[in-house]
Order: structure tokens, then C-alpha cells, then sequence
């Protein structure tokens, strides 16, 4: 059996999507609906992993880097006890590590190759779609991120999910790799402004903090989060050029999705 923690999230959505109508699925969700299992990572006694053999474990985020810790060493200990074989983790680029959130992922990866389990790491470069919520355009069709003259090797989401369903439902084939997948061709903000037919004008990094705690909608380790993100693009460190043995198209057995149009796409809405 394969089991699917985080399905409710964005990739996670993708990914149970494509394994729907499937007898040897079993999502993992904090409110479950009929024939699910609760997993709430915050909660380790929910976790039931019986019967597992194989767990895609996509990346519970969005918190404090103690608290992912926790709920990532919960999941894989459960699934030591419970008996899997085999744990797919959805994880950070490894040229990432400048960011803020590249711990919890770095120790995550840590704790896979110290556990019992047999493991594969797919180290998922930054969402196209992200890409769109960070340097989205103004009203004016004017893109004011602070990217400077940096480049992302975006990736389309569909992509990543597509990688993680053919891994997971495969895992004998993939045990103890760790696979970077960026995108092909990275993208500034220049090149995002001529795709939707707006103009880049690169605001300040201060001003950007600023702006982002004043909207009130960030919570507070959030701010950091994005702030290194914009760093690291415009520093040149997730243009994709240091990143080796890029595995997207060989497991994808294809072109990549252009990571500009899942932008546009979602620009667009």
C-alpha cells in the first residue's frame, strides 16, 4: 500500500489527483473523509501507518523550523515502527541552502539516511507558481519584486507532482538517490514582465520587508522566508547553474512544462 501525507497542500493536491480511482492508495489528512486516515503530524498518536509499505511524505512546511522538525521525526519513526519499507520525501534543491527554510529539509534528509527505512529524497526547486505569488504584478502591470538581475529555475507544479507519483509508485527503482529537480531555463524578472506584458521594476529589499509585514497577511517566521528568497534570486544562487545532475526531464521521460507559462497561468488565475 502506498500512503500520501500532506495531500490536502498544493502539490499534494496534484499528486492525489493523479493516483485517484487507485485500491492501493490511501491518503493521510487531518480531517479525513471517507476512507482516509488522520495524520496530523502535530498530533503523533493520529499517525497510523499500518499496512504501509510505501509513504510519500511531502514536506510539512509552513511553520518554525522546531516544529517541522517535529512533525517530520514523528512521521518517519512512526513509519519505522509501523513497519514500511520505503519513505519518498519531498524536499528542497540543494541550491537552496541559502534560505532560511533549508534546515528542517537539510535535517529531514539527515534523518531518512539514519533511519531504518529505505529512502529516496526529491530535492523539488521552487514552484513556478510560487514564483507568481512573490512577483506577482501591480495593477499597473508592473513587477516590483526585489529579484535584482537574479534568475529562478522555476518549476511547473505539475511536473514535481508527476515525478513524485512515478517514484512513489515505483520505489524499489529509485532506493537511497537523491534527485535534484530545477527547471531548465531560469527565469528573471525581466523575463516575467515581457510574459505578461508589464515592465520590471526592481524595488528594494527594505522597502519589500516593509510591505509585506504592513499587509499584515505574513505571519512572523514567514517574513524571513521570503526575504531570503528574494535574496537568493537575485544573489544568483537559484538560477540552477550549480545545481548537478539536474533529474527532472530523465524522470519526467520528457521536455519539462515551460516554467513561464505555469507562471502566466497562475498570474492570470
Amino acid at each position: 500500500m502506498l500512503m500520501i501525507t500532506g495531500a490536502t497542500g498544493a502539490l499534494g493536491t496534484l499528486v492525489t489527483a493523479r493516483l485517484a480511482g487507485r485500491d492501493d492508495v490511501v491518503l493521510g489528512t487531518r480531517a479525513p473523509a471517507p476512507g482516509e486516515r488522520r495524520a496530523d503530524f502535530d498530533d503523533p498518536a493520529s499517525l497510523d501507518f499500518t499496512g504501509v509499505d510505501t509513504l510519500l511524505m511531502i514536506s510539512a512546511g509552513a511553520a518554525e523550523d522546531d516544529v517541522v522538525i517535529a512533525r517530520h521525526d514523528a512521521a518517519i519513526s512512526t513509519a519505522e515502527k509501523a513497519g514500511a519499507r520505503h519513505l519518498v520525501y519531498t524536499s528542497l534543491s540543494g541550491d537552496g541552502d541559502h534560505l532560511t527554510y533549508a534546515l528542517a529539509h537539510r535535517w529531514t534528509e539527515r534523518r531518512l539516511r539514519d533511519s531504518s527505512l529505505r529512502w529516496t529524497v526529491l530535492r523539488n526547486g521552487l514552484y513556478a507558481e510560487f514564483l507568481a505569488a512573490i512577483a506577482a504584478p501591480g495593477p499597473d502591470g508592473t513587477i516590483a519584486a526585489p529579484l535584482g538581475t537574479g534568475r529562478l529555475a522555476a518549476v511547473a507544479r505539475e511536473d514535481l507532482a508527476e515525478v513524485a507519483v512515478r517514484v512513489a509508485t515505483a520505489p524499489d527503482a529509485h532506493a537511497g538517490r537523491t534527485y535534484e529537480l530545477v527547471g531548465e531555463q531560469a527565469l528573471g524578472g525581466a523575463d516575467l514582465a515581457a510574459a505578461i506584458g508589464g515592465a520590471y521594476e526592481p524595488g528594494a529589499l527594505g522597502d519589500t520587508r516593509a510591505a509585506i509585514a504592513g499587509a499584515g497577511q505574513a505571519l512572523p517566521f514567514q517574513v524571513p522566508m521570503l526575504l531570503s528568497t528574494y535574496s537568493a534570486i537575485a544573489g544568483g544562487f537559484l538560477d540552477g547553474t550549480s545545481v548537478e545532475d539536474n533529474a527532472l526531464r530523465a524522470l519526467l521521460g520528457r521536455a519539462p512544462r515551460p516554467a513561464v507559462e505555469a507562471y502566466v497561468r497562475a498570474v492570470r488565475g
